[in-house]
Order: structure tokens, then C-alpha cells, then sequence
């Protein structure tokens, strides 16, 4: 029985199958560890299997949420270096989707040894243009974004989820996530998408130390291929993989591409 301490009560932590080694699976905005569900358990035959949600996602504990602590995403990767000695993790690997990404890349530096290698999917170190860098975002789109989300939380879900997923073809994909931003506390949706959107990560890629997969997908609106390439650019040694799968969630539309991938890698 899992001993139920601080960080792991606060952030929801399910612990499964069995290993030396951990894989700890880390979602994305608007979403919590559910969408996880298509990937981790074909990991739990040989690794011990972390999934968790973000303070104000899923079952967490919303009383624990704090503005100024998350309002920089170095609030998050506290919160997983926190579970990770609680976990007792050592060279652990890290998946992260989306923000998630950058947040696993913090937490990594926070504590060197805790991660072994990280697998980032999607990630994007900074959302908004700067110069010669294309985020994919100016800071008029995003300010645009924050405002119709602090206007009307449902209808920015329905009309941003969809899009999000991609694969209009496939539009039972695109209603989960609708489903899973709605579920999602309008007022911490707020902060995060701030905390997220106007971060600038790009500083912290040169200083990673450890093995890295970058999982892109084509067509993806919120970190388009240029993007994946320059966090490749950016960690030494690191690999980028060009998925088939198209839009920013692979682990839910192409599980299988996601599956085979990180397990080459690990």
C-alpha cells in the first residue's frame, strides 16, 4: 500500500506495475492523467508506472493550488520533484505531453539524478514569436486566446479543443478533450493557460544532461514541427522522432506510434 504523504495525496499519484525502474507519465493543459490511459499500462510489465495530475487538474487537491506558486511553471516541477522523493525515484523517465514537457526539463535540472531520460511530446519552450524564433504565436494571438478563455471558459473549450486534437475525421477525439477542458476549474484554467503561454524555456534546453526523445506530430497548432526541430537544436544528443499521427495528442490519437516509440527509446 502506497504510503500517502503530502505531495502524493495533493497531486492524485496511481502507482502501477512493477521494475527498478520508473516511468513517470506527466499530461498536459486542460487535461489530467486519464489521457494516459491508452499508453502507460503497456509499460507496466517491465517499469513502475507514475501517473499524476497537476494541482487544480483531475482528483487533485484544488484547495492546494496557489497563484504565486504556479504562476511560473517552475511551481509544477516542484510539485514533481516533491513526488519523486516521496516515490524515492532515481534515473526515472520522464514523459511529459505539451507543458508538461518543459515542466519535466525543469524538474529534471532541479534534481539531477531523479531522471535518467526524458521523452517530450510536443513540447514547445516558448509559445509566442521572439525575433528570428517562431513560437507559433504572437503576443497579440495570445492575449486574444486568454481573454475569450477568461470570457466564456465552456465556449473557448468547445471551439479550442477540437482544434487542438486535429483529426477531424475522428471527432469522438476531439469531444474527450472538449470534455476534459470543461471539467477543468475555469479560474486555475486561467492562471495555467497564462503560466503556460507566456513561458520562455528556451534558456534551460542547453543545460540538459540526460538522453532526450522529442515526439512531433504533423499539423500540430500549438507547437508545429519548427518548433520540435529547435528543442532538438537545443539538447545535446537528443532525438526527434516525425510521428504519422497528426495534432498535439498522439497518446490519445495514434497510442500505438507512442507506445512503440518510447519503448525504442528506453
Amino acid at each position: 500500500m502506497l504510503d500517502r504523504t503530502t505531495a502524493l495525496r495533493r497531486n492524485n499519484v496511481v502507482t502501477d506495475g512493477s521494475g527498478d525502474r520508473a516511468l513517470v507519465f506527466a499530461h498536459g493543459f486542460g487535461c489530467d492523467q486519464n489521457m494516459w490511459r491508452l499508453v502507460e499500462p503497456s509499460f507496466r510489465p517491465q517499469f513502475t508506472t507514475v501517473r499524476f495530475d497537476h494541482v487544480g487538474a483531475g482528483k487533485s487537491d484544488l484547495s492546494a493550488f496557489n497563484p504565486d506558486k504556479y504562476a511560473s511553471l517552475s511551481g509544477y516541477a516542484e510539485d514533481i520533484v516533491e513526488i519523486g522523493n516521496e516515490l524515492g525515484l532515481q534515473d526515472a523517465i520522464f514523459v511529459g505531453h505539451s507543458v508538461s514537457a518543459m515542466i519535466g526539463v525543469l524538474a529534471s535540472l532541479r534534481a539531477p539524478g531523479m531522471f535518467g531520460k526524458l521523452v517530450l511530446v510536443g513540447p514547445s519552450p516558448r509559445y509566442i514569436n521572439d525575433g528570428e524564433y517562431v513560437g507559433g504565436f504572437t503576443a497579440g494571438d495570445v492575449d486574444d486566446l486568454l481573454g475569450s478563455l477568461a470570457e466564456n471558459h465552456m465556449g473557448w473549450s468547445n471551439a479550442m479543443a477540437p482544434a487542438i486534437m486535429g483529426n477531424a475525421d475522428r471527432p469522438e477525439l476531439g469531444e474527450e478533450l472538449t470534455a476534459s477542458f470543461c471539467r477543468t476549474d475555469p479560474d486555475i484554467a486561467r492562471q495555467f493557460a497564462r503560466t503556460t503561454f507566456t513561458s520562455d524555456n528556451r534558456a534551460d534546453l542547453r543545460l540538459v544532461a540526460v538522453p532526450t526523445l522529442i515526439l512531433q506530430c504533423k499539423d500540430d497548432i500549438i507547437a508545429a514541427e519548427n518548433v520540435g526541430r529547435f528543442v532538438h537544436d537545443n539538447i545535446a544528443g537528443s532525438k526527434f522522432v516525425m510521428l504519422d499521427a497528426s495534432g498535439h495528442c498522439p497518446n490519445l490519437s495514434a497510442p500505438a506510434e507512442v507506445i512503440r516509440e518510447i519503448r525504442a527509446f528506453v
